[in-house]
């Protein structure tokens, strides 16, 4: 999530287990502590590829947070021992551990067994979701205002969770509906990426990769019964196969979960993460290697300008969320006539 929300968290949690103890202190403990993980941004790992991989790797690791809670409990023990170690200790770990579960949620990936197994992705809630953060922001201005009451946190930090629990669900009811499509398609078996659009857990975009074709659907809670409508786009195998048969490529491929759109532009090879933004608006493009003639030279990776977005886009979302437009095509971003699909 993003770092507001991540601050917001700790503090709540920090407040919630300290709070009348450490007063607005403990708001700001929670705060850092809640920002600690994503410090791992200012290393650099040497290329595009690495630095995009590696991020939320260590430092989001639940075997390195929980013994790193027990060393900070100590130093925060020394500074304000009447608190006690155990509650400390359950402060720092709580904080600290539901950074990378809440990250968990996103889409990006959370290497929360690092160094062993994939990242984990549930991609049930958007990186940014003010109805997730707002609950936590009001519980904190509370406990500012009126001092260490801690039941407006609580309920703050209620409200989220439930939110978070029905981003899950919603993602199952999205699941459902696209089944039937889905067959059609011949795609029932491929693989599957359903997420929320932005801001929000009302509109949801579905991404499914075959062999020779990969589809998006955007569905809603608010859309009429009508079908839904299905997106093709064409996918390049032999692109696929020579960009995974680079050590980046396979390491991209792998984080990933192979959602990746490959292209040749020029003499460059390039990897696309299909995962994040929306199609034309995707922010993480690589560039992994050159074409000599027909010859792949491997390069260092190097990453293209994220693509710019015009205002107007968050208008077309808005009119997709609520349901007054039917279908949004995500090829190229706008709303067709009433009545007609995606060309």
């Amino acid at each position: 999530m993003d770092s507001i929300t991540q601050a917001a968290l700790g503090a709540s949690l920090a407040g919630a287990v300290a709070g009348k103890t450490l007063g607005r202190s403990a708001l700001l403990v929670g705060a850092v502590l809640g920002t600690l993980p994503d410090l791992d941004v200012i290393i650099d790992y040497g290329t595009a590829v690495a630095n995009f991989t590696q991020h939320r790797g260590f430092s989001h690791s639940l075997f390195v947070l929980l013994p790193l809670s027990v060393l900070l409990a100590f130093a925060f023990h020394r500074w304000r021992p009447h608190l006690g170690y155990r509650r400390w200790f359950a402060l720092t770990a709580l904080v600290l551990m539901t950074h990378p579960l809440l990250d968990a949620f996103t889409t990006y990936g959370t290497q929360l067994f690092w160094p062993i197994g994939p990242p984990v992705a549930i991609s049930s809630i958007f990186i940014i979701d003010p109805l997730y953060t707002l609950p936590l922001l009001v519980g904190i201005m509370a406990f500012l205002i009126r001092g260490p009451q801690t039941s407006a946190i609580m309920a703050g930090l209620l409200l989220s969770t439930l939110y978070l629990g029905w981003s899950a669900t919603a993602q199952q009811i999205i699941q459902e509906r696209v089944g039937p499509t889905l067959a059609e398609e011949g795609l029932e078996d491929a693989p599957r990426l359903v997420q929320p659009m932005p801001f929000n857990t009302v509109l949801w975009r579905v991404t499914v990769v075959g062999e020779e074709k990969r589809v998006e659907i955007v569905t809603g809670f608010l859309d009429g019964k009508g079908p839904v409508t299905v997106e093709h786009f064409p996918r390049e195998p032999d692109l696929a196969n020579a960009a995974t048969s680079l050590p980046e490529g396979q390491r991209l491929a792998w984080f990933t979960r192979g959602f990746l759109h490959y292209d040749r532009e020029g003499d460059q090879l390039t990897a696309t993460d299909i995962r994040l933004g929306i199609p034309g608006a995707h922010p993480f493009t690589f560039i992994l290697a050159k074409y000599d003639g027909d010859r792949l030279e491997p390069k260092p990776s190097s990453r293209l300008e994220r693509p710019a977005i015009g205002g107007e886009l968050l208008g077309v979302l808005w009119s997709r969320m609520t349901g007054s437009a039917e279908v949004l095509c995500l090829a190229s971003l706008t709303l067709p006539p009433p009545g007609e699909g995606c060309t």
